[in-house]
């Protein structure tokens, strides 16, 4: 019988360091090549089949257990009630800091359960798309806060996921560009009853706000936060301000083209500007403190490679 924890050490998770939660699986091989990753991974990110095999299939069994669970609670649920209630998708909200590696994770995972027999529909929306316009923000007075939750049309998110969970379909969800740093004001994505839904942002474990009695976050049947030290995360994202600098940056159409013609010293020194006046306190105020509604974390080490895997206790 498992001892019993103290008050002053309780917490809702179980911690598993990598090898714990790597040998929950039967670690077969990936049927990932590496061209796959390369596409899957975010710039700057870390991705390899050591940890796609490691962490991410672990994690991906995980998900089929809840998933499976959930469709087995709405069958006896209905047969109980005489109901005929439609099963809606299973959601799954990732959130995390800019430059954590949540698109990554996002990705590799719409990969991984779309792979599986009983989930081969997995659709991905990222709130960026919920974003204000540039215009909008401006005529607000909040561009320089672009990512804050104030920057985001929070009804209308609430709403699509919400009519997600109510079984409306095919539902509609806005496009961001990250080349022109805005929303695509013509185009829009289709989700049509997918089996599963991935929502990825950086505040999607928010709690409700203003006079809202509803959360995003309180319509999702699992939640995941990739978690690294502030530190680590400001050095990859310096890291990746170069490496756009040096690639995407040079669009001529590019929203910062600007950029491209700094050299790198001058680029280091405006990643590390824009980090400290608007991506650091829009951590530490708005996106870590929504860490513990999570249903499982993922811990980064510094080589962005995860070491620890915090699960919520059933």
């Amino acid at each position: 019988m498992p001892a019993r924890e103290s008050a002053e050490n309780a917490t809702p998770f179980v911690a598993y360091d990598r090898a714990s939660w790597a040998s929950l699986s039967a670690q077969k091989p990936s049927t990932l090549s590496d061209g796959d990753l390369a596409r899957i991974r975010s710039t700057g990110d870390h991705l390899d089949l050591d940890e796609v095999i490691q962490v991410y299939q672990p994690l991906a069994e995980l998900l089929s257990l809840y998933i499976q669970a959930t469709r087995d609670l709405h069958h006896h649920t209905r047969t109980y009630l005489g109901a005929h209630t439609t099963l809606t998708p299973f959601v799954i909200g990732v959130a995390g800091s800019v430059a954590v590696g949540k698109s990554t994770t996002s990705r590799l995972l719409r990969e991984l359960l779309g792979a599986q027999p009983h989930t081969p529909r997995v659709d991905l929306v990222a709130t960026d798309g919920f974003l204000w316009p540039t215009e909008e923000l401006e005529r607000r007075g909040i561009l320089h806060r672009k990512g804050f939750p104030e920057s985001y049309d929070r009804r209308s998110l609430l709403r699509f996921i919400s009519q997600v969970k109510s079984g409306v379909s095919p539902v509609e969800a806005p496009v961001y560009s990250h080349l022109f740093y805005d929303r695509l004001e013509h185009e829009s994505q289709i989700i049509d009853a997918p089996d599963v839904l991935i929502l990825e942002g950086l505040n999607v474990l928010q709690p409700p706000s203003g006079s809202s009695a509803l959360a995003v976050s309180d319509l999702f049947d699992f939640s995941i936060y990739v978690d690294a030290r502030t530190a680590d995360i400001a050095h990859w994202y310096e890291e990746r301000f170069l490496a756009l600098q040096q690639g995407a940056f040079a669009d001529p159409r590019s929203y910062f083209h600007r950029y491209s013609s700094l050299s790198e010293p001058e680029a280091r020194a405006e990643a590390r500007r824009i980090w400290a006046q608007v991506n650091k306190p829009n951590l530490e105020d708005n996106i870590a403190p929504t860490k513990p509604r999570a249903s499982l974390i993922l811990r980064k080490e510094a080589d962005h490679r995860i070491n620890t895997v915090l699960l919520r206790k059933v």
